[in-house]
């Protein structure tokens, strides 16, 4: 059925035209983004959408056509739709109650400006490993984070960087994470060899992530500024607000809710209700007021020109542009998932894989640009798992394998694109884009680098034979038969 209520046939798209729609989008983008630079990333997905449109016409759709499958995209990402609102509020709310300024005010004096980097790291993957979400962890611990490393005089894009590395980490690792459960869903894998697989590769980028922390902490811990720094936060925090240890109420009921897996977004609600009452009856906000800030935002005048910035943020109007681009990234998506470009531009690739590491890179690679392209991991977790499991299957490779693959190519790269909704969530939240904070978040780099490598190199290859053990090279063969192995001379 067609939009108009009519039953059409569309075309399929070919692998060149699903290429110039693919090109047609980084085209877009680059040129706002990069060229023009001064041109907004909803400006390049709407130029990509109009390319997209253009190149689907000749296939038979219909702009009311393509207007459904947009619509069914958005559907699919209610609930991160919603997250972003949620989140606004949290942050605001959190700011009122003055549980985010305790958690600055504490954490500056105890945390020295040397182990702030490694300890925020390790803070961020056990918050994430534990409650399984990222998103969530850079909301709540990120926002933290974020003012008490500016307390500390460490550079935002560090910081950022930190706080990224370690939510994805966990996220990635974690059994109640959406992320191994889908991959692992989508690849026909089982959860728990899935966690076995990633560890293989996980811990390495893990350990080399976490020596560069600490080189950056002794880097960046002996500014003799810093002190001054320390002391005028905590000052004015401790002028302003009412800092007793019940103001933390809001972020334990949030991490306890989480960790015993009530649903997401009631327990987010639960978080900012708690922040309220916080506010009210502990910062001596009118219930109007506090109400007001969900909206428009926390706002303060400390009279501090460097502590405002940290504390006056959130609110849902504050993640509208965040919003927007999540909304056109989804829209775009839809089109280029449901028309069938990417599992065409896949399928069309998928043949050309002779070995190993190049089967692992194909995948990577797939991946990484599928959510690019989608805006949105998830999208890109199903139609990988799906397109490659039966190319696994065929030459003997573990399908927990092709799920830890999925995962470090659609979730690692995710939040330094600006663009996709993790991308767009990150840098409302922490106040910087994904560009300024990348070269800082090692994890995303690291974690597919070292995999692809260590494939290459015939390490952490998860053969459903294990005497297949050791084997490099294969052989493309049908379905219907048998898989067969060369060995690499």
């Amino acid at each position: 059925m067609n939009g108009y209520g009519k039953t059409q046939e569309f075309k399929k798209p070919s692998f060149k035209l699903a290429a110039l729609a693919l090109l047609s989008v980084i085209f877009s983008l680059v040129l706002c983004i990069m060229i023009f630079k001064t041109v907004s990333i909803q400006v390049g997905l709407l130029l990509g959408m109009v390319f997209v449109t253009l190149i689907s016409r000749t296939l038979g759709y219909r702009f009311n056509d393509l207007m459904v499958l947009m619509q069914k995209s958005i559907g699919e990402s209610t609930f991160g739709l919603w997250f972003f609102i949620a989140i606004g509020a949290i942050i605001a709310a959190w700011m009122a109650a003055g549980t985010v300024p305790a958690i600055i005010y504490y954490g500056l004096g105890f945390i020295s400006p040397t182990v702030f980097l490694p300890a925020g790291f390790i803070l961020c993957t056990i918050t994430a490993l534990s409650t399984g979400t990222s998103w969530g962890t850079v909301g709540t611990v990120g926002i933290a984070l974020v003012g008490i490393g500016q307390g500390l005089g460490i550079p935002l894009p560090i910081t950022a960087g930190m706080i990224i590395s370690g939510a994805i980490t966990g996220d990635k690792m974690s059994p109640v994470s959406d992320t191994p459960n889908l991959t692992s869903m989508s690849a026909g894998a089982d959860l728990y060899e899935t966690l076995k697989a990633m560890m293989q590769t996980i811990a390495p980028a893990f350990f080399i992530t976490l020596a560069l922390f600490v080189y950056l902490g002794f880097r960046y811990g002996s500014d003799d500024a810093n002190l001054s720094i320390i002391n005028e936060t905590r000052s004015v925090l401790a002028a302003n607000f009412n800092l007793n240890p019940i103001v933390m109420l809001p972020i334990a009921i949030l991490l306890t809710l989480n960790v015993i897996k009530f649903p997401s977004l009631p327990s987010m609600t639960i978080a900012v209700i708690s922040g309220l009452v916080v506010a009210v009856v502990f910062q001596g906000a009118s219930v109007p007021e506090a109400l007001e800030f969900l909206n428009a935002g926390f706002e303060i005048s400390t009279g501090s020109a460097y502590v405002d910035p940290i504390l006056n943020r959130g609110g849902i109007q504050s993640m509208m542009w965040t919003f927007s681009v999540a909304f056109m990234a989804l829209s775009l998506g839809g089109i280029l998932s449901k028309v069938g470009y990417m599992e065409t531009l896949i399928a069309g690739l998928v043949s050309r894989a002779k070995t190993v590491g190049s089967l692992t890179l194909l995948a990577m690679i797939s991946s990484m640009t599928s959510t690019a392209a989608f805006g949105e991991a998830y999208m890109s977790f199903i139609l990988n798992g799906e397109l490659f499991k039966e190319q696994f299957d065929k030459v003997g490779l573990s399908r927990a394998m092709l799920a830890r693959i999925v995962s470090e190519g659609g979730l690692m790269m995710a939040p330094v694109m600006p663009w996709t909704t993790f991308g767009a969530f990150a840098a409302a939240t922490l106040g910087i884009s994904g560009f300024a904070f990348a070269p800082y978040a090692f994890m995303s780099f690291l974690s597919p680098i070292i995999s692809v490598l260590m494939t290459y190199l015939g390490l952490a290859v998860v053969w459903n034979n294990k005497k297949n053990k050791g084997i490099k090279r294969f052989e493309n063969v049908d379905l219907s038969d048998e898989p067969v192995f060369i060995a690499k001379q």
